[in-house]
């Protein structure tokens, strides 16, 4: 017996730390599994990062002056189909005579004019002279014009709002305006017909080779928005 059991005992622990240590790694892989899923669970669970905000300048209206003149002339020739050219010289003068000519900046950029006329200026636009050969009360928009880049953010209707309530405070009875109706500017005739304007008749005007509808908005209650 003697002979059997001593080389037996050392069998016998091998086999039990065999077991031991299978035990121990099953242990460990089951704390891993456990920690991994916890994390999965939390990478699921936890929410998204917030996206950076967009920042977009602040809007601000200003009258215009000699330092925007550059930016308005390049605004100018940008939409220059729609519009009649202008250069420094002829610019300087309409801005003299100009009942109202305001910019719209951000940062310090000029994104926007406007630029109008009362009766009385010393103007030779044809459809100034129309306007003003049929009503003694009125605030002419000579040209509007928004940056192409600058399109879409309410610059427009910033520039005519603020129009709009000058007139009023100032007691104007109308606005008036054109629109080029052949060739057609669509975009154009949307946006004038949210402010109330009525075509009140059309011109001609060969030497641009286009035809203009000539409109008004009435200063009554609501007009202008």
């Amino acid at each position: 017996m003697t002979a059997r059991g001593g080389p037996g005992k050392p069998a016998c622990r091998d086999a039990v730390a065999v077991a031991v240590a299978v035990a121990v790694a099953a242990v460990v892989a089951a704390a891993v599994a456990v920690a991994a899923a916890a994390a999965g669970c939390d990478e699921r669970s936890a929410p998204p990062a917030p996206r950076p905000a967009i920042v977009r300048p602040t809007m601000t209206l200003q009258p215009a002056d000699a330092r925007h003149f550059p930016a308005i002339l390049a605004l100018n020739a940008e939409s220059v189909r729609f519009l009649s050219p202008l250069d420094a010289g002829r610019l300087a003068a309409l801005h003299a005579e100009a009942a109202r000519h305001v910019v719209a900046t951000a940062d310090g950029e000029v994104l926007a004019f406007l630029l109008a006329f009362a009766p009385g200026a010393d103007y030779d636009s044809p459809n100034f002279r129309w306007f003003q050969a049929r009503y003694a009360d009125f605030l002419y928009v000579d040209r509007i014009v928004v940056a192409t880049r600058a399109q879409g953010r309410g610059l427009g209707r910033m520039l005519y709002d603020d129009l709009f309530d000058a007139a009023r405070r100032s007691g104007c009875a109308r606005v008036a305006c054109e629109v080029d109706s052949d060739p057609p500017n669509p975009a154009s005739d949307r946006f004038h017909d949210g402010f109330g304007f009525r075509e009140v008749g059309t011109q001609h005007l060969p030497d641009r080779g286009k035809t203009v509808s000539l409109k008004i908005a009435d200063l009554g209650a609501g007009a202008g928005r």
